[in-house]
């Protein structure tokens, strides 16, 4: 295997212990800041040849958060290492009993193209944090940012311990032959099942941050014009690329005639009379990808957008109105810059449409009423929820991030993610004397010896109260 070498390396220098001191880890998550910050100009400009994404949408979502997520790691890692302590019974009030917060060991991250940047260095932030060494491979989709992030990135890390490999599908399969101690996958469901079979057969862990439809519901009462520009941020930040982007909207007839004219005057607002020319607004990675997003436009009907440019792989800003189940915008995640309205009579039905299908990473709910929105939250079953807003939830440190179901397995960001890459070893530390406190657990048994284990180790629920 071409990567065994590399594998083994890496392995032999986690062995060693090198990654574990907190001192060794704060250097290299502080190095990933000075990459940051000195790299910018260059993730800026990689990211626009790649997918037209502009300065603004770059800097927030690949360096900003990033860097949320390292000082968050910085300021608290130091409590994040540390053994946590738990309760004991009296047959243990003597002991020491513990979580020591251990590293899997050697990790894999495989990240995609959309965010290329975040996507790769948020997981990397928590595996450090943890202690772990890791390899890192970059999607080849986003060709100019693998470019950058081989050729840059290994300078600021100990190459003992990091590696960074540059692989398309073939190379990639075969990296998955080895043996790694857990495994980070950001992509497609299709995908994530080729990974979790790959790490099945060693038993490794895996994180499956895949994607999905995400429903967005739109209430009758609602202030028409917030709502358009929430959803049409959501939808048209980095040309629709987002896997927690709103994929289509469910709404009453009547709420799709009051949102059509206000998502018209939210697009031109945010993007100008046309949005081909909007240094604000990005394009679709590849070809294969606008091929495929252009075929959905012949779902419902046009009733905003719809141009297309194949040469500059531009897709405008479209809504698309009248939509059917059936029709193919809603047979798969669209990942592009086109918002379906399927029209529902009512809440509970918008409910049904949703619980119906795979559970989404994200579901969006809107409405002037409190109610309606906590009905949408407590009655459906998503990664994450977000209530009368689109993508906001993501920025918060504080909240777990990940899937359920098709949406994906396991969770990260801020704690999140070092717990992710954290094996929470259990501990028991006994004293090597009090011989006779332990002689009531061995043979010859006895009912007396029962009775006094049972009643000095028994867990009893509160509130309980025993019948003499």
């Amino acid at each position: 295997n071409p990567y065994a070498g590399l594998v083994s390396r890496l392995r032999a220098a986690w062995l060693s212990g090198k990654t574990r001191p907190m001192e060794y880890r704060v250097a290299r998550l502080e190095a990933l800041g000075r990459f940051l910050d000195e790299k910018k100009q260059d993730i800026l400009e990689a990211t626009a040849s790649d997918m037209g994404k502009p300065p603004f949408e770059a800097e927030f979502s690949e360096i900003l958060l990033c860097k949320n997520e390292l000082h968050e790691t910085l300021n608290n890692l130091s409590d994040w290492m540390k053994d946590e302590h738990v309760d004991r019974n009296l047959v243990t009030r003597l002991d020491s009993a513990f979580i020591r917060k251990d590293p899997y060991g050697v990790v894999l991250i495989i990240t995609p193209w959309n965010y290329p940047i975040h996507l790769l260095l948020v997981p990397l932030i928590g595996a450090i944090a943890a202690g772990n060494c890791v390899i890192v491979k970059p999607s080849e989709v986003a060709k100019n940012t693998e470019r950058l992030v081989a050729e840059m990135l290994p300078s600021y890390l100990d190459n003992d311990c990091f590696a960074v490999v540059t692989a398309g599908v073939q190379e990639t399969t075969r990296l998955l032959e080895n043996k790694f101690d857990y495994i980070f996958y950001t992509g497609t469901s299709s995908v994530g099942r080729i990974v979790m079979t790959a790490a099945a057969k060693h038993l490794t862990p895996v994180t499956l941050e895949l994607g999905g439809k995400n429903p967005c519901y739109v209430s009758d009462t609602c202030d028409v014009q917030n709502v358009a520009r929430r959803v049409a941020w959501g939808r048209f930040f980095n040309a629709g690329q987002t896997c927690i982007a709103p994929d289509y909207v469910l709404c009453s007839v009547e709420m799709q005639e009051k949102l059509m004219p206000a998502l018209r005057e939210a697009i031109t607002e945010f993007y100008g009379p046309n949005p081909q020319e909007s240094p604000d607004f990005g394009r679709i990675v590849g070809d294969k990808h606008f091929r495929r997003v252009r075929a959905l436009l012949c779902s419902g009907r046009v009733a905003i957008g719809g141009q297309t440019d194949e040469k500059e792989r531009y897709i405008a800003p479209t809504v698309l109105a009248d939509v059917l189940p059936s029709d193919p915008a809603m047979q798969e995640e669209i990942f592009g810059p086109i918002l379906p309205i399927v029209v529902v009579a009512n809440m509970d039905e918008a409910i049904d449409f949703i619980n119906a299908r795979p559970r989404p990473l994200a579901v969006y709910a809107f409405s002037c009423d409190s109610k309606v929105v906590n009905q949408v939250l407590e009655r459906t079953s998503s990664g994450g929820f977000c209530g009368n807003d689109t993508l906001m939830h993501v920025m918060l440190t504080s909240l777990p991030f990940g899937g359920i179901g098709n949406s994906g397995l396991g969770m990260y960001h801020g704690r999140f993610t070092f717990d992710t890459f954290t094996h929470h070893r259990g501990c028991l530390r006994r004293s090597m004397g009090r011989e006779a406190l332990n002689a009531l657990r061995y043979p010859p048994y006895s009912q007396q010896k029962l009775g006094i284990v049972r009643a000095a180790s028994e867990v009893k629920r509160k509130g309980a109260c025993t019948l003499l």
